[in-house]
């Protein structure tokens, strides 16, 4: 059995939850509510996380600005350096609006990368 000292982020209270690991059983404990026992099987067995980025945008007038993206949803933590490189080989041109997928389905993950502001 392995056990894991993990801090929950699933609320501001931040609990230190203390996981123990036998297979695919995963006790929880130093929780004070259920968030932290989800939180906590989730980071044993399938981390991930919200990937953000920025690529540069053409603009008509020569200029350049930046767009940020995020992953939605998140994307196994395994895969985050993967994911970074795909984003990279990203050129976008401006008339982009917050929500507005730039990638689809990344690395068949299941997750797109979506544009977090508008350039337009």
């Amino acid at each position: 059995m392995e056990k894991h000292e993990i801090t929950c982020i699933g609320c501001p209270v931040g609990c230190a939850l203390t996981a123990e690991v036998d297979g695919e059983n995963v006790e929880i404990s130093g929780n004070i509510c259920k968030i932290g026992v989800d939180y906590g099987v989730n980071e044993c067995l399938n981390p991930r996380r919200m990937v953000t980025a920025s690529v540069r945008v053409s603009m008509d007038d020569g200029s350049i600005k930046m767009l940020s993206l995020k992953t939605v949803p998140e994307i196994p933590k395994n895969r985050i350096f993967d994911c970074l490189n795909e984003i990279k080989k990203v050129k976008v041109k401006q008339g982009i609006k917050i929500g507005d997928v730039i990638i689809k389905n990344i690395l068949g993950l299941g997750s797109d990368i979506v544009a977090t502001r508008n350039i337009i």
